[in-house]
């Protein structure tokens, strides 16, 4: 497995060395993400996702070979998709996260279809223009990045996807019974537990597939709360 480190935060070299100070928010969130994964390693088990198992039929089906996972964590999707025969580019701005993701791969003996990249989406991607075949982002939309932020980082989506890739990516939205709950940052997002989510109406759904192929919008719940998300896939143009 590959591991590129010089394009996350405080690295004094990479892409944030020249954003200046980060909100304040933000390094809340990377802080108890790191605190996280160190106190429950492997939190979301070994098991795939469900979004993850429909995102490899739907990748399959378009005949894609390289995927690019954003907020891959541990690395359960990551490690299905290796699986299932993708090479995959696992970004995730928790170092912590993606040195789990790395042993589980090499005690797999997946290591040579893995890459994983320490990145904060809130930057260009640091992939050419064209290089993959298909997207997968499961809550990583969703988590603390404003509307501005979203838009860029669905641009930065589209840069390196091949005409005609596809995208996944699931989002809690506004009918989420912790939307309106806990502490209010604006713009839709709500912090529980530690955890701050911006919560999605149907109106940035659509806004965010503007110049996209739209081709669902899946309803859907997970968890004990239950959460309650939509799974979005839509298609850069040919």
């Amino acid at each position: 497995m590959t591991d590129t480190p010089g394009t996350g935060p405080g690295t004094g070299t990479g892409p944030d060395a020249g954003r200046g100070q980060e909100p304040a928010l933000a390094d809340a969130q990377r802080a108890h993400w790191q605190r996280t994964y160190t106190a429950n390693p492997g939190m979301y088990g070994e098991q795939p996702s469900g979004p993850a198992e429909y995102a490899t039929e739907a990748f399959t089906a378009a005949g894609a070979r390289d995927v690019l996972e954003l907020g891959a964590g541990h690395g359960r999707d990551t490690l299905h998709f290796a699986r299932a025969g993708f090479r995959v580019q696992a970004a995730d701005f928790s170092r912590t996260g993606l040195q789990q993701l790395r042993e589980a791969a090499a005690s797999q003996g997946l290591a040579e279809r893995v890459t994983a990249v320490t990145h904060d989406v809130r930057d260009p991607l640091p992939l050419p223009d064209d290089s993959v075949d298909a997207v997968f982002a499961h809550m990583l939309l969703c988590m603390a990045l404003s509307t501005e932020e979203l838009r860029a980082l669905v641009a930065e989506v589209r840069r390196v996807l091949r005409p005609g890739g596809t995208f996944v990516y699931t989002v809690r939205h506004t009918g989420d019974a912790h939307y309106g709950a806990g502490t209010g940052h604006g713009d839709d997002i709500w912090e529980n537990g530690g955890f701050a989510v911006h919560f999605f109406p149907r109106e940035l759904v659509d806004e965010l597939a503007e110049g996209w192929h739209l081709t669902e919008v899946h309803a859907f719940e997970e968890g004990d709360l239950p959460r309650r998300l939509w799974r979005v896939t839509q298609e850069s143009p040919r």
